[in-house]
């Protein structure tokens, strides 16, 4: 018989060993349970949370992946795209229509700050060869077409009446254009019968990684075929704008010796020689003073003059010698100052308006604006963000620093209302539809082609409508960044639901490898012409290249590579009229092709 404490201790032991496991499978169990929003958080795809997360992910794991490099070569931001398809391929993806959402927004702010950047010297690069961009720009596009359909003739069956629309979809995979897949596939749902039109998307995703790798890979391809350096290439950007010399100020002092000036005024002068200057000191009887438009001129008087390198030779020979004097050590003391455009309501006055000689008794000699020194015309209307360069007796020179505002912190702040209503302005403009005889569906220039052709002309001629189209670099640059990646994440994570299947079934590896034919051949054909043919710059043929594929992956990587705008301003050139002519193509094809 057991001893009654022995079994009495024994009770009391597994009773509390009984309530110690109550309490770790409670504790367990709650465990589990707490666990559950860390689980939805990554499977509710409806939530807000779960949709962050996604885009956080993908985009921190592209932007680190793409740092890596191979080489010299590195993908950048590019690498979001396939960061955004493996994530897709995995099951990790948000509802179809916030992807859309993000992938369209992303695209229509990446484009409107590249408009409003290069926008003021957009219409200037049309005569440095901006037409001729542009013929080489649409003979890619014709090439792309062409090669479209040798693959489809020597690849595929074509009495398969989908064949023909799916190489379609492949051709704007392959030049990563997406409105252009749009265009055809509303143009299609015309053509075919609801239940047949076919689900031409797959050839765009199965064409679309390579596509982007394949614009990168065949502008490198060129570089190498043409034996380019590029350190030689920016060294020649900068020699470009050092002799640019129709605005490039010019600076001398000349001495009176044309007897036909004797008693002349100022103003009578700039209207006989019709040529641009400011003189902006003038040494009359060992004094000095701030000349304007009544300044009489006499012979033997010394002339503190700024003009355009392109004017300098005329004047100089007009007026009388070059003379060296020294400014500094006469009686009256001037001094020079740059001083900051920040007030709003000079946005968009000329030089000539602000009678800065006649009412404030100083001179503007020159205008900085984006690094560039250019010649204070009188023309010259002023932008918010400008420096001009103002020469004066110093209280004057004050004065007009308190008028023109020159506060840096007035530029800290973006002016987000000019890039909304830029933005408002250009998703009309590119709704527009253009009805052409013949085709049943009207054509439009979309969300990516309106919000540009809008950002290039607020860019340009904003200031004359008052808008402040001034934006930091680095505020420009993030508000850009921020698209590229939103876009490339979407694309992405879209593309990749079905891609392995699109792939590995039916034809879908004859539509990758003739992707990358449509991709990579006709880039090699033009590059080639453009550098040995018409010798533009490399970074400009690389933005042309970009810019006619529609591809911002490429120009971030001509962007990277480049210190200059050089790339951008050649992508800007050629993206409006390649934007129409991707997406009024897309429709003729499937027109005069699909629906035979």
């Amino acid at each position: 018989m057991k001893n009654p404490k022995t079994f009495a201790f024994s009770r009391k032991y597994l009773h509390k060993n009984y309530q110690m496991r109550n309490v770790l499978a409670t504790f367990a169990a709650r465990k589990i349970d707490d666990m559950d929003w860390l689980i939805n958080l990554f499977t509710t795809t409806d939530s807000v949370a779960h949709i962050v997360v996604l885009y956080a992910v993908v985009i921190a794991t592209g932007v680190y992946l793409g740092k890596i490099k191979v080489g010299s070569i590195s993908l950048g931001v590019t690498f979001v795209l396939f960061a955004g398809i493996a994530a897709g391929h995995l099951g990790f993806t948000a509802p179809t229509p916030i992807l859309t959402f993000m992938q369209e927004f992303g695209l229509i702010l990446f484009v409107f700050m590249i408009g409003l950047q290069v926008g003021p010297g957009f219409f200037e690069s049309f005569r440095q060869g901006g037409i001729t961009l542009n013929l080489l720009s649409t003979t890619m596009i014709c090439l792309n077409i062409a090669v479209m359909f040798g693959c489809y003739y020597l690849f595929f069956d074509t009495s398969n009446p989908h064949n023909l629309p799916m190489m379609v979809g492949t051709l704007y995979g392959a030049v990563t254009n997406t409105p252009g897949l749009g265009a055809a596939n509303e143009t299609l749902n015309s053509v075919f019968s609801k239940g047949e039109v076919p689900q031409i998307a797959s050839g765009y995703a199965c064409a679309y990684p390579l596509g982007v790798l394949g614009i990168i890979g065949a502008t490198i391809a060129v570089r190498y075929l043409c034996h380019v350096r590029l350190d030689k290439e920016e060294k020649k950007l900068d020699e470009e704008e050092a002799e640019n010399t129709a605005v490039k100020p010019h600076i001398m002092t000349l001495e009176v010796g044309n007897s036909y000036l004797e008693g002349k005024t100022m103003m009578q002068v700039h209207n006989f020689l019709n040529r641009d200057f400011v003189c902006t000191r003038i040494l009359h009887d060992g004094h000095v003073s701030i000349p304007n438009r009544d300044t009489l001129f006499h012979i033997g008087d010394k002339l503190y003059i700024v003009c355009a390198e392109d004017d300098a030779e005329a004047i100089t020979a007009f007026i009388g010698p070059v003379k060296d004097v020294d400014w500094k050590k006469q009686d009256e003391p001037m001094v020079s100052k740059r001083i900051l455009i920040t007030r709003p309501s000079i946005n968009g006055k000329t030089l000539g308006g602000m009678h800065f000689s006649s009412v404030y008794g100083v001179n503007v000699t020159r205008v900085t604006r984006q690094g560039m020194d250019i010649f204070a015309s009188p023309s010259l209307a002023l932008q918010i963000g400008d420096r001009i360069m103002v020469v004066g007796p110093e209280n004057a020179v004050n004065r007009v620093a308190s008028v023109m505002g020159n506060s840096i912190k007035r530029l800290d702040a973006p002016n987000i209302a000019t890039i909304f209503i830029g933005l408002l302005i250009g998703i009309i403009f590119g709704s527009i539809p253009l009805a052409i005889p013949g085709i049943p569906v009207p054509i439009k220039l979309g969300i990516a082609g309106g919000p540009l052709i809008i950002a290039i002309l607020i860019g340009r001629y904003g200031y004359k409508i008052k808008l402040v189209t001034y934006t930091t670099t680095s505020a420009n640059m993030m508000l850009r960044e921020i698209g590229l990646v939103l876009f490339l994440a979407s694309v992405g994570i879209k593309a990749g639901a079905g891609f392995w299947e699109t792939v590995v079934q039916g034809d879908g590896l004859k539509y990758v490898y003739c992707g990358f034919l449509i991709t990579v051949i006709p880039i090699l054909i033009i590059g080639i012409i453009a550098r040995l043919k018409f010798k533009f710059n490399y970074f400009t043929i690389m933005g042309m290249l970009a810019g006619t594929c529609t591809d911002p992956p490429a120009l971030a990587y001509a962007n990277s590579i480049c210190s200059k705008e050089a790339p951008a301003v050649g992508y800007s050139t050629v993206y409006p009229l390649s934007m129409f002519l991707r997406i009024f193509t897309a429709q003729i094809i499937v027109l005069f092709c699909c629906g035979m």
